[in-house]
């Protein structure tokens, strides 16, 4: 399962919280400049989870680590579009729209990986309501929606439910 989404949402803090892989986390973009992998034990499943490093605008174009970050999206089963709720309902479902947007002329075949959006920061008041507005926006299912804190933990655990039903999942029609 590949975690995607722009740079600083909070996906190596994510990995670090469901494995015991120990990416570098920094509060500045472009900290993650290669996959880094973490094996993730849910009940009796494993499976393996990958932090890419974040997509901007144009990266279909080489823009920030564009192909690199895409062609690593190309190998994995199932995506989980982690999202930076801390920001306003706008803001977040832009965020959403670029990287699915970079996905889609990249390789439009990657936006039928079965998805799960993880909305994260939920620890930062207005959060929850900025994330629940920018679903609605987008038209996501809520049943393939996630909010959580990577740092605090909140909702970590329904999100890693979620994963293994993500994997067992079909593709897209």
């Amino acid at each position: 399962i590949g975690l995607v989404g722009l740079p600083n949402a909070g996906k190596s803090t994510l990995l670090s919280r469901i494995s015991r892989a120990r990416p570098k986390i920094a509060d500045y973009p472009f900290t993650t400049l290669s996959p880094v992998l973490g094996v993730v034990s849910v009940n009796e499943e494993e499976f393996v989870v990958a932090d890419l490093p974040g997509l901007i605008e144009d990266a279909h174009l080489g823009a920030g680590l564009g192909h690199r970050f895409l062609k690593h999206a190309e190998r994995t089963e199932g995506l989980v579009h982690v999202l930076d709720a801390g920001q306003t309902a706008e803001e977040i479902a832009d965020a959403c729209r670029i990287v699915r947007q970079e996905m889609e002329k990249f390789l439009p075949e990657l936006l039928a990986r079965p998805t799960l959006l993880a909305f994260n920061k939920m620890d930062i008041p207005g959060a929850r309501e900025a994330a629940e507005s920018a679903r609605a926006e987008l038209n996501f299912p809520e049943r393939d929606a996630y909010y959580i804190s990577a740092v605090t933990g909140q909702g970590i655990q329904e999100l890693l439910n979620g994963m293994v039903a993500l994997r067992r999942r079909p593709a897209y029609e």
